[in-house]
């Protein structure tokens, strides 16, 4: 089966201060699948943080992330199936359920929440990550 890589980079761009040297892509094509890597509150075109201290703000712009990739990679926001939603605080649980509930509304995936200690970079509050198909 062929794999098709969306937008690959190498994580040494992606966090020049951290000593990574890793390829990656934001999303993966296999067959009808679409695997999408962790979204967060960051410019896919920049690597700029936007939103911090914001995590309503972040969860805006994961989705907005979510949304391009999907249609680059021929899917879209009603094909999702599964999200993992992380935060590294339950209080903000509310306000980032609302967004993505306002981006998701109708599409009944299913969906798990979790709590970590923290993220790839201390600014970030809140990941998505999502499996969709190609309808």
């Amino acid at each position: 089966m062929e794999h098709t890589r969306i937008r690959p980079f190498n994580t040494k761009k992606t966090y020049p201060e951290q000593s990574l040297d890793n390829d990656l892509a934001q999303a993966v094509v296999a067959g009808n699948m679409v695997f999408l890597r962790g979204q967060i509150g960051q410019n896919l075109d920049t690597y700029e943080s936007v939103g911090i201290g914001d995590a309503a703000a972040q969860t805006e712009q994961a989705m907005a992330n979510i949304k391009m990739l999907l249609e680059e990679a021929g899917s879209k926001l009603e094909d999702i199936c599964k999200v993992t939603v992380y935060l590294v605080d339950v209080r903000y649980r509310e306000q980032v359920y609302n967004v993505i509930g306002r981006w998701l509304k109708g599409v009944h995936a299913v969906s798990t929440g979790l709590t970590v200690t923290a993220l790839a970079r201390p600014e970030w509050l809140v990941e998505v990550d999502v499996i969709a198909v190609k309808s």
